[in-house]
């Protein structure tokens, strides 16, 4: 098994099997839908124009490729359709590094080359290996064909090398139409923590943000865009068109989701609310009619409240079908008849006790909640003053109208700073 640079390929004469030069090599393909990292073929430029010659008819690469197959057997190159091309596609590219969790470009890429017999025949295989994101590819390619080969390859072996294998990348492609053909998508990114994804979008140009975003999973990209800041979260929702941006809106936090839109021209937000699920546009709305600087406007809907003869199984059987924040299920409140707040219960008090004990024996004293209109910093200071994990807000008769969560308030602090 050896290593071979992307860059030092590409040019390589490509010779038939009669040792007759042929051509040069143009390009180094994948095909992802059937192998993410096998180079599928490579297109060489010969007399009689671009050609495709399939890695399977090469035979080994040693002081150029050496084809099994006659130029003439080569298809003429008339189209990339379903291919992914190293140096249009990756070469001086801006890509993920997903073990890193940042975003780096690409100066080079390494190849692995591999031989097995085949019907006796010798054949070659070449993998993708790791992209170089170092000085060291940067050289390579910047000194390629200018210094002599060996005092180059004595320079380069003093540069200590910087690769990320090919299994922690994932490739922005800001291309949408090609992005669909080459059927790479974000699946190691979507791995990451929405706040870690925020970090490395943060870092992208507005284009990849909007291809990050086309890509990822409603909820994986509504978790993401939550992290955000509030400009960089804007231009995001802007780019994207307003059906693929109401699903993602749809899938935030209500409180989010409302200063989001609320931060975005009248008519950008009417587009996204029109097609939003009628349930979650009910949620967003009612929010929007309450001032951001009040506890109303920083609260969400999503809480757990259960009547007051609730039993602890009751509980339980909430927070299974429970969909809001994993934040907002620290404490479980209950309501009379009306609505109206009658006591908190914080989670770790259930954990002890039988599921037939009722949860009205396990309310905590003094209830601390705030209204609608209370400014956003005396919500701070209750947080604060009595370490709250959640804050309820109920409107002027007393009725729970949304929770406020720390995150919350750490965000509304975080804006401020």
């Amino acid at each position: 098994m050896t290593t071979l640079a992307l860059s030092e390929l590409l040019g390589a004469t490509v010779f038939d099997p009669s040792g007759a030069a042929s051509g040069r090599v143009r390009e180094v393909t994948l095909a992802p839908q059937e192998d993410r990292a096998r180079i599928s073929s490579l297109i060489v430029k010969t007399k009689s124009g671009n050609r495709v010659l399939p890695f399977a008819a090469v035979s080994g690469i040693n002081g150029g490729v050496r084809a099994s197959t006659a130029a003439g057997d080569w298809p003429a190159a008339n189209g990339t359709e379903g291919l992914f091309l190293l140096e249009r596609d990756l070469l001086d590219q801006q890509v993920i590094d997903i073990n890193g969790r940042k975003v780096v470009r690409v100066n080079d890429v390494d190849l692995q080359v591999d031989s097995q017999k085949v019907a006796g025949q010798p054949r070659a295989i070449l993998r993708v290996q790791s992209v170089d994101v170092g000085a060291r590819g940067a050289i390579r390619r910047l000194l390629r064909g200018i210094a002599p080969r060996p005092a180059l390859h004595a320079l380069l072996g003093r540069i200590p090398p910087r690769t990320i294998p090919w299994n922690f990348v994932d490739v922005i492609e800001t291309d949408p139409a090609r992005r669909v053909k080459l059927n790479i998508s974000h699946e190691g990114l979507a791995k990451l923590h929405p706040a870690d994804i925020a970090d490395i979008v943060e870092e992208l140009a507005p284009d990849e943000r909007q291809a990050v975003f086309q890509t990822l999973d409603e909820e994986t990209a509504a978790e993401a865009l939550e992290e955000v800041e509030p400009k960089v979260q804007k231009a995001i929702v802007e780019s994207l068109d307003s059906g693929r941006a109401a699903d993602i809106v749809e899938e935030m936090d209500p409180d989010a989701a409302a200063d989001l839109l609320n931060e975005l021209p009248e008519e950008r937000t009417e587009q996204i609310l029109v097609q939003m699920e009628p349930e979650a546009q009910q949620d967003v709305v009612e929010l929007l009619e309450h001032k951001e600087e009040t506890a109303a406007g920083r609260m969400t809907t999503e809480f757990l409240a259960l009547p007051v003869a609730a039993t602890v199984q009751n509980a339980i059987d909430s927070m299974r079908e429970f969909e809001g924040g994993i934040e907002a299920v620290s404490t479980i409140y209950l309501v009379d008849s009306q609505g109206t707040l009658v006591g908190a219960v914080p989670l770790a008090r259930i954990v002890l006790v039988p599921p037939s004990a009722p949860m009205l024996s396990l309310i905590q004293e003094p209830l601390i909640l705030t209204r609608e209109t209370t400014p956003e910093n005396e919500v701070a200071e209750l947080f604060d003053k009595y370490n709250l994990l959640t804050l309820p807000v109920v409107d002027e008769r007393n009725k729970l109208a949304g929770i406020i969560t720390s995150d919350d308030v750490i965000s509304m602090l975080r804006a401020k700073l």
